[in-house]
């Protein structure tokens, strides 16, 4: 019976030796770290992976947008010239975070939620131009900040909420410098109360430490007026962005006409997908270096002369999808590089007031148009403007206005006057198809008085 139970036992072990290898493996390699160690990198290797690289202009880009990212990745290449990083979650930008890419020319930091950035967070950055940090949370910077950088020439800090007080004087004092005119631009104070929707680049900076220090014992301090709100500008109402090229995103924003001070740099606006009616004179003056306006899907039905002033560069210009049924004269002069105009979806009213569309047109053949079909009256419901107009034209009989002058002879002019009598008779049966004022008699002719 022992004998029997022994090998009944040893059977059992046997059997379950097998299952409990594996596990014991497992459990040797998690102790090893191996299992651990694959994890890490992979998961590195695959934040690497997400970023696009690409050349353009002979310059490198490493496109890690929308990856969710706290902070930089040691093993991406350091070769690039610029690094986009917008929208993601970056907190802190830290010393030397940046170091090892030399070459950078751009860094585009906006819309993170960076709150703090620590005094040599871009050291190593000689050749740094652009450096992007608008939207985000920060509220006091050192002028420390931007002494690597002896190249910036581009600086974004708006839609951050600056506390102008005495920490962030030197900031100030050096984004107002002269040389220094795209710097900070737009950037306002968001505290204290008195100097709230302030620019920067105009605060009295002599003033900004007294903000800290009380009133004297005894002395009354006099309630300072509440601050002077603003119409919102372009800055803090749409998106900004500089690559590949600089883009001012104003789409689907619920506007209502067109934000004020655009920033003058800007090579496309997007101003789609709003409630815009009205054109006014001078609204794009100082954005000399458009190419490219965008503004379907609205609901624009007049456009003022000069709306387009200042305009000269531009090249594409989408008005499609709105409410235009003509173009007052004189409205597309400015645009001498015009090669694109999209007028698609627009109830176009051929009648006199279209003219002057179809002869711009027609004078500039280089301009690729598309859209410009009648839409009422209800005759030319579907016809091409410009077949609209060479009805319109055809009308006029040219050969027939100059019927009727004094040429000395007396016979035939009195044939042809006679014939242009009312209820007279035409053999070649034009009479009746002549216009109204050509039917009328024909004026007394004049009596010739020999003087001796």
């Amino acid at each position: 019976m022992r004998l029997l139970g022994s090998l009944l036992l040893l059977l059992l072990l046997g059997s379950a030796e097998p299952r409990r290898g594996p596990r014991s493996k497992a459990v040797e390699r998690g102790a090893r770290g191996h299992v651990r160690g694959r994890g890490r990198p992979g998961v590195m290797r695959r934040q690497t992976e997400v970023c696009l690289e690409y050349m353009e202009a002979g310059e490198k880009y490493l496109d890690c947008q929308d990856r969710q990212l706290t902070t930089v990745m040691q093993d991406w290449p350091k070769d690039i010239h610029h690094l986009l990083l917008a929208r993601n979650r970056i907190q802190v930008l830290r010393d030397n975070m940046f170091a090892q890419f030399t070459q950078l020319k751009s860094l585009d930091l906006q819309q993170n939620h960076i709150s703090r950035v620590e005094d040599d967070a871009f050291s190593g950055l000689s050749q740094l131009k652009t450096l992007l940090l608008q939207h985000n949370q920060m509220t006091t910077a050192s002028e420390e900040v931007l002494l690597p950088l002896p190249r910036l020439t581009y600086l974004r800090l708006y839609d951050n909420p600056w506390s102008c007080l005495c920490p962030l004087e030197s900031l100030i004092r050096k984004l107002q410098l002269p040389g220094n005119r795209n710097l900070g631009n737009y950037a306002k104070c968001a505290e204290p109360l008195s100097l709230k929707g302030q620019k920067l680049k105009k605060l009295n900076v002599d003033s900004l430490c007294e903000e800290d220090i009380g009133p004297e014992p005894g002395v009354v301090e006099r309630p300072k007026p509440p601050p002077k709100i603003g119409k919102p500008d372009a800055t803090s109402m749409c998106r900004t962005y500089m690559f590949p090229k600089p883009l001012l995103d104003c789409s689907n924003k619920d506007l209502i006409s067109i934000p004020p001070d655009l920033p003058s740099d800007i090579v496309r606006m997007d101003l789609s997908n709003n409630k815009i009616k009205h054109l006014k004179p001078k609204h794009f003056v100082l954005s000399k270096d458009l190419k490219l306006l965008n503004l379907s899907s609205n609901n624009l039905h007049h456009i003022d002369t000069a709306a387009f002033a200042g305009l000269l560069y531009l090249r594409e210009l989408d008005l499609s999808n709105n409410s235009l049924q003509y173009f007052q004269y004189s409205v597309l002069e400015d645009l001498y590089f015009l090669r694109k105009l999209s007028l698609d979806n627009n109830p176009w009213f051929c009648d006199y007031n279209i003219h002057y569309l179809n002869y711009w047109l027609k004078h500039h053949p280089g301009v690729h148009h598309t859209g410009l079909i009648c839409s009422e009256p209800p005759e030319f419901k579907g016809w091409r403007v410009a077949d609209y107009v060479k009805t319109y034209n055809g009308e006029c009989p040219v050969d027939k206005q100059t019927e009727g002058t004094d040429t000395g002879q007396g016979a035939q002019e009195q044939s042809e006057n006679d014939a242009q009598k009312p209820g007279m008779d035409n053999s070649d049966g034009q009479g009746a198809n002549l216009p109204q004022h050509l039917k009328k008699a024909a004026p007394n002719k004049f009596k010739i008085i020999r003087l001796s």
